[in-house]
């Protein structure tokens, strides 16, 4: 080789590399410059006090103040400095706002919000409040304020997010904390879909075929819908596309991912003598995670746990003396109805006292890169008119000759008098049973079951929320939508506080929530009827019963089970599966040898195995082939992400059950069960094949199967996603305790688990310090920062950081102090 081109060679490498030198020392200094203040003095106006600021090594701040409002006005400030983006989000979700920034495709769910009236109902809410819930507050408020304006004043120091989307961080007021409390409650809500899903499968199947896919408990069969609209109503196809446009606007999460699992032992069945007490909400993943732990200190408040960017609340915790976890109830707290409009004057609708007119405002929303849109929203007496917002379902009631009938909404959330936001303050501040009672008697929803410990050994739980009565001659009792001009189907009061499902020192000591069924035959109200199917809590209990006495490496045993009571059920149904090839040959040899060494009844899916992975993936491709062609590709599919049919193909495909179902009504032939089992074998082990490599015995449930904790909005783009998305295996199904629920219709990942335990906590009330918790991704939302997802692994492994407020082991252990000081 000449030495000119050893010269031009060694620049073909030198340069690339240079670059990169120059890029990743730019990063560096970028990351460095954009670090939030976390050591010295700063000041922060509004203070009464300097506010003590105590970081550990994973970022969790302590916060000692010298007033309650000072502890919250410097949450505000830390949840500025750790999560900005997160905060600036949530504000535009809460005032339809977000199409400002991301552009017509956020439009839809903006139109969706205003059509609610979030950020109205928030502000009306704020004025009801009373004076320390105020305060507390617009404390919060101005901690974001102090902070944003900072960041203003820095723009090196926003996170990306900001830069890549051109957005200057706007400010954050009182009611924008009441709003987020709404969304998160709508995030816990979704008996809307479930209604208009009912009704396009009804449009397709029978009564008794709807009820054995979406069984409800006690069972209750379907009336005949038509003659309850007057003849009229939805015709074919009229559901199916309000119910995929609502899905569209803002999608609801999955059932058997909005779950949860909770439990507590009192004195008599633990090691120390004092009660314990688990949590683990199963909420959507997301990066960075939904909650971000703290610990605020001051006079009348010591309380550690997770709270919410937005609220200045621990929603989830422990003081110095209790304990609390939430599970949701899922109560049935919405209901839509047909409201027909006044043919002769479009502006009034049909009551049963005669015609009323609608209540209407206008709304303008901002939209980048297009015009501003008009959006007219109109009220009945039940609630705003759903079917407005959403051009496919204007069209869709026009095309079926529904030009006189529009969907309106009515939801507990939307009630005149939530006070949520003061049972958020007033459980931060309880010390005792009576006072966590009196906390909870303003907490509007959705119903929760709110489990409870006590240093003095006193347990218990409460089903906490607004829960609407239905009159006893209400035939749909909330499970289609009905008609609004009959006083048959309004609601008629709530339950009254004191005849919400409690228990108090219960006999034998134990007390578990997941989701389940929670009261009993007798119960003079109806709560809901789409319980979860009772694996978990069955499985909390079996594992409860295994030893007389837990301590918390005990409690963090349970929640680390990925054992699948479900896939236990299938398991005999699946091996008694003929192949037809080598390789459908070799992974049902797999599946016998891996079920035969398992415990009966309760495959552990682990992440690390081959056999889950082809056991799962079959039971989904089995699922399909099963009911797709009775309900057809659209319905389908949003049946799967509403619920797995875990019980519904169980019976399908036993001996004795309904083999209608197996039989593919889209071909002349009969199939029979056992060809639907071979069918969806080939075709689920020729896909993994094609994802994972010819050799069964080198697939990886756990690298199929990941956790995904996606960026908002940056995880919807191809790339974007694979620098802000977090990805860690998972283990684990639906009927997990270590929850973990995945979209089998996600072509591109269909087996990647969305939604999962989005924090875990287990307290000791014997030692609160020896209590621990653990969130799915880091403490800070900056990408660059060592903590955005330096506990993704942590959590994926089930393992826990200390919950800890002695203020000397606090100060010993401090990897950053910050000292705040008034103005």
């Amino acid at each position: 080789m000449t030495g000119a081109r050893r010269r031009i060679v060694r620049l073909a490498v030198a340069v690339p590399a240079a670059l990169a030198v120059l890029v990743l020392a730019l990063l560096a200094a970028w990351r460095l410059a954009a670090a939030p203040a976390v050591r010295g003095e700063m000041v922060l106006a509004g203070l009464d006090a300097p506010v003590r600021v105590v970081r550990d090594a994973t970022g969790i701040p302590h916060v000692f103040a010298a007033s309650r409002r000072d502890a919250f006005r410097a949450l505000g400030l830390l949840h500025t400095q750790d999560r900005p983006w997160q905060l600036e989000m949530n504000r535009r979700i809460v005032g339809g706002r977000l199409a400002e920034v991301l552009g017509p495709d956020a439009l839809d769910t903006d139109r969706f919000v205003r059509m609610l009236g979030v950020r109205r109902h928030a502000e009306r809410i704020f004025d009801t409040l009373d004076a320390e819930t105020r305060e507390s507050l617009r404390a919060y408020a101005g901690g974001i304020e102090e902070g944003i304006a900072r960041l203003r004043g820095r723009p090196w120091q926003l996170s990306p997010e900001f830069l890549l989307l051109g957005v200057r961080p706007q400010p954050w007021e009182p009611a924008d904390s009441i709003g987020w409390a709404t969304m998160m409650a709508w995030d816990l809500s979704g008996n809307h879909g479930t209604e208009l899903l009912r009704l396009a499968l009804l449009e397709r199947l029978s009564p008794q075929q709807v009820d054995e896919l979406l069984e409800t408990d006690p069972p209750e069969p379907l009336p005949d819908p038509r003659p309850l609209y007057g003849g009229g109503g939805l015709a074919r196809g009229t559901a199916a596309a309000l119910a995929g446009a609502i899905a569209r606007a803002l999608p609801a999460t999955s059932l058997d991912g909005l779950g949860s699992n909770n439990w507590v032992v009192d004195g008599t069945r633990s090691a120390s003598g004092k009660p314990l007490l688990a949590n683990d909400p199963h909420l959507a993943l997301s990066a960075p995670a939904l909650w971000y732990l703290a610990h605020l200190s001051a006079p009348g408040l010591e309380v550690i746990g997770a709270t919410l960017p937005g609220l200045p609340y621990v929603v989830v915790g422990r003081s110095d003396r209790i304990a609390w976890g939430f599970t949701n109830t899922a109560p049935d707290s919405q209901d839509l109805y047909l409201e027909q409009v006044d043919p002769a004057d479009p502006g009034r609708y049909r009551t049963p006292q005669g015609w009323a007119r609608f209540e209407t405002r206008r709304e303008t929303i901002r939209v980048k890169g297009a015009a501003d849109v008009e959006l007219m929203v109109r009220e009945t007496r039940h609630g705003p008119v759903i079917s407005d917002v959403l051009a496919p379902a204007r069209q869709t009631l026009a095309a079926h000759g529904l030009d006189s009938h529009v969907l309106s909404f009515a939801w507990t959330m939307l009630g005149a008098e939530d006070l949520t936001v003061r049972a958020g303050l007033r459980l931060n501040t309880a010390t005792d049973w009576p006072s966590f009672l009196a906390a909870l008697r303003d907490f509007r929803g959705p119903q929760q079951n709110v489990v409870y410990a006590d240093v003095d050994g006193r347990i218990g739980f409460v089903a906490a929320g607004t829960v609407p009565i239905r009159r006893a001659d209400n035939v749909l009792a909330g499970r289609l939508p009905a008609p609004g001009w009959d006083a048959r189907y309004d609601w008629i009061g709530t339950i009254p506080f004191e005849q919400l499902p409690r228990v108090e020192q219960p006999p034998d000591g134990v007390v578990v929530t997941a989701n389940q069924r929670i009261v009993s035959e007798d119960y003079p109200y109806r709560i809901a009827s789409e319980w979860a199917l009772p694996y978990r809590s069955d499985r909390i209990r079996r594992r409860l019963d295994a030893r007389p006495k837990h301590d918390a490496d005990s409690f963090a045993a349970i929640q680390a089970d990925v054992a699948s009571p479900a896939v236990g059920e299938m398991l005999p149904v699946l091996l008694s599966a003929r192949a037809r090839s080598p390789l459908g040959e070799q992974a049902l040899a797999m599946l016998r040898d891996w079920s035969a060494a398992l415990e009966p009844g309760a495959p552990a899916l682990a992440a690390d195995r081959a056999e889950p992975l082809i056991a799962v993936a079959w039971i989904d491709r089995l699922r399909r082939e099963v009911f797709i062609d009775e309900v057809g590709p659209q319905l389908f599919a949003q049946l799967e992400r509403h619920r797995v049919r875990h019980r519904a193909l169980q019976r399908a495909m036993t001996p004795g059950g309904d083999a209608r179902w197996c039989d593919d009504v889209s071909t002349p032939a009969q199939e029979t069960c056992d060809d639907m089992l071979t069918r969806s074998l080939e075709a689920t082990v020729a896909e993994l094949a094609a994802r994972h490599g010819s050799d069964p015995t080198r697939w990886r449930f756990g690298e199929a199967h990941p956790a995904v904790s996606s960026h908002r909005p940056f995880g919807r783009h191809w790339l974007l996603s694979r620098l802000f998305d977090l990805r860690t295996p998972a283990g684990g199904d639906p009927s997990s305790i270590n929850v973990a629920r995945h979209d089998p219709w996600d072509a591109a990942d269909p087996l990647a688990v969305h939604w999962a335990a989005s924090l875990r906590a287990i307290y000791d009330l014997a030692d609160p310090d020896a209590s621990r918790f653990m969130i799915s991704s880091g403490q800070s939302g900056h990408r660059l920062s060592p903590h955005y997802g330096d506990l993704a692994r942590r959590w994926s492994a089930v393992q826990y950081l200390p919950m800890v407020t002695s203020r000397e082991r606090i100060e010993r252990e401090a990897a950053d102090v910050l000292t705040l000081v008034p103005r």
